[in-house]
């Protein structure tokens, strides 16, 4: 199968998991997945902004170990990298261990992560988080790879927003159940 083929049968996929589930933990974990093989990547995670807006949450991983994923949240005052991306750029990293952008450079060289490309996660334009493949071996990634990554992202995004709105109709649901209950009572 051919890297486009590849692309597509993995957007395919992500759209599908999409389309299929408002459990927002099932189908991110799904599309990480999806873009770390696609991609023939180490692996992929996807990070979110806690409500402080200050740090990035674990979201869904794959191809990572348990250490890795507990190592902590990104703070963003210590990461450039994920500023960046915030900001609305897509960033490549070449060698995690040394870039002094990257907040976990020890901890990725243990993991055996040297190169990552990082793209954001927007909803209408607000950055909600980012989402990363990492390499085990130096790389560049290519124009298509950035454009495949930030497609996959926006799926997630979409995703994201999706479970958000469930949960707010699903809450003034049960509000409004809740008050016909007490006024016929």
């Amino acid at each position: 199968m051919d890297r486009y083929e590849s692309y597509y049968r993995s957007l395919y996929a992500a759209a599908m998991a999409v389309n299929s589930s408002l459990d927002p933990k099932l189908v991110l974990k799904t599309i990480v997945e999806c873009a770390a093989k696609a991609m023939d990547a180490k692996a992929c995670s996807l990070r979110l902004l806690d409500r402080s807006g200050r740090q990035l949450m674990p979201g869904a991983g794959f191809g990572l170990s348990n250490k890795y994923l507990r190592k902590g949240p990104v703070d963003l005052d210590q990461s450039a990298v994920d500023r960046e991306v915030l900001s609305g750029r897509v960033v490549q990293v070449a060698d995690a261990s040394s870039d002094p952008r990257f907040q976990y450079g020890k901890a990725a060289k243990d993991e055996g992560i040297v190169s990552v490309l990082v793209v954001p996660l927007r909803v209408e334009d607000k950055p909600v988080g980012v989402m990363r493949v990492y390499t085990d071996e130096k790389r560049t990634f290519n124009a298509e790879e950035e454009e495949f990554l930030t497609s996959i992202a926006a799926l997630s995004a979409l995703a994201i927003e999706n479970a958000r709105l469930h949960q707010a109709l699903k809450r003034e649901y049960e509000s409004v159940l809740s008050f016909d209950y007490r006024t016929f009572d």
